[in-house]
């Protein structure tokens, strides 16, 4: 048997995020199955503190880790392969932009960018350097997501007509959070719809457009209409609800910290996904479910566990990209770049149709 082939990641802002990712790349792969793939944190960076980033690599289970106290450092450091960029939304595209540059290939944390623009300029960056480059929407490439896409694909509910998806957590925000926070700091590109909203939009374009055959594709772009509530102290988004019309489907994604999608935490359905024979009930939360049941008329319930192995199952996504990294892809099959820039789109054009812009220098294309 073949070694596995090794992928050593610089982790650019040591956040609780790139915790998590960082907690799944060190765990052992053979835990979840894989023998052909090994991740090590070669390094991390913080822009505030030399001593915030060792601090991250010894609690990451990486002690032997580079830690440098620059994001210029860590995207030179020639030892890292590939940049897992993991800082507020509205840094993302300078970031992305300063990683793709000096020739790194780049994974970033969702959502990509604040808008379209700055994606679409991320894209042709990428592709014009020959270098990898991929959303990380972790949900995509959960096991749950890859045995629901093949359902739909051989029509075990028929042909799929709607899809209502919801995230939403009851967080009274007034509470919570202070306004400098990133959830409601529009500095930050804070609000729901960029934070949560991701994941009910990922479902619709999952379930509805991912698994459409490739030829038609191009004749299956969606039409956008939505709505938001905005939060009185910040302005942005708390609550939404997004309408993804696509030529013989539906979607409708809906987020909010306003209420629970499932107040008691028992397996609330979060996405129903209704064929013309069927449906498949996912269990909340959206970003993250461990179940499934299909529901098919005249032949009962069908209960399908889909549990964690272990970790938290940032490493399936980390698994795609050193996959993509060896066959010398630029972009993955499970989340194309194309994808990503549709839902960019979608959330841009509620965005708009509610008067929500964040300041310019978030806004920018400029950097």
């Amino acid at each position: 048997m073949s070694a596995p082939y090794t992928v050593r990641w610089g982790i650019l802002g040591p956040g609780w995020i790139a915790g998590e990712f960082s907690k799944d790349l060190v765990l052992d792969p053979s835990t979840r199955g894989v023998t052909d793939i090994k991740h090590i944190v070669q390094a991390a960076a913080s822009a505030t503190s030399l001593e915030r980033a060792k601090t991250f690599l010894s609690d990451v289970g990486a002690p032997n880790g580079t830690a440098y106290g620059s994001y210029e450092e860590l995207i030179a450091d020639p030892n890292v392969d590939i940049i897992y960029i993991a800082t507020p939304h509205s840094h993302h595209f300078p970031q992305c932009l300063m990683a793709l540059n000096a020739g790194k290939p780049v994974v970033c944390e969702k959502p990509f960018t604040v808008n379209t623009e700055q994606t679409r300029i991320l894209v042709e960056l990428a592709r014009n350097k020959g270098l990898f480059l991929m959303e990380a929407v972790w949900t995509r490439f959960f096991p749950i997501s890859v045995q629901i896409r093949a359902l739909i694909k051989e029509g075990r509910i028929g042909e799929v007509r709607r899809v209502f998806a919801d995230l939403s957590m009851a967080q009274a925000p007034e509470e919570k959070y202070d306004d400098s926070h990133r959830m409601v700091n529009p500095d930050l590109a804070g609000g729901v719809l960029l934070d949560l909203g991701v994941y009910s939009l990922t479902w619709v374009y999952q379930t509805l457009y991912h698994t459409l055959p490739a030829a038609v594709k191009p004749q299956s772009k969606p039409t956008v209409t939505g709505t938001i509530s905005k939060y009185e102290r910040t302005g942005v988004d708390v609550e939404n609800a997004v309408i993804v019309k696509f030529p013989n489907s539906i979607g409708i994604a809906t987020s909010s910290i306003r209420v629970a999608a499932d107040p008691e935490d028992n397996n609330h359905t979060a996405i129903k996904i209704q064929g013309t024979l069927g449906e498949i009930r996912v269990d909340h939360p959206a970003y993250a479910p461990a179940g499934y049941s299909i529901v098919v008329a005249g032949k009962g319930v069908e209960r399908v566990e889909c549990p964690v192995p272990a970790g938290k199952g940032m490493h399936w996504e980390a698994d795609e990209a050193a996959r993509c990294l060896r066959d010398g892809k630029l972009e993955s099959e499970t989340i194309p770049l194309e994808e990503s820039l549709l839902v960019m789109e979608a959330m841009d054009t509620v965005r708009a149709q509610a008067g929500f812009r964040y300041p310019e220098v978030i806004e920018s294309t400029e950097h």
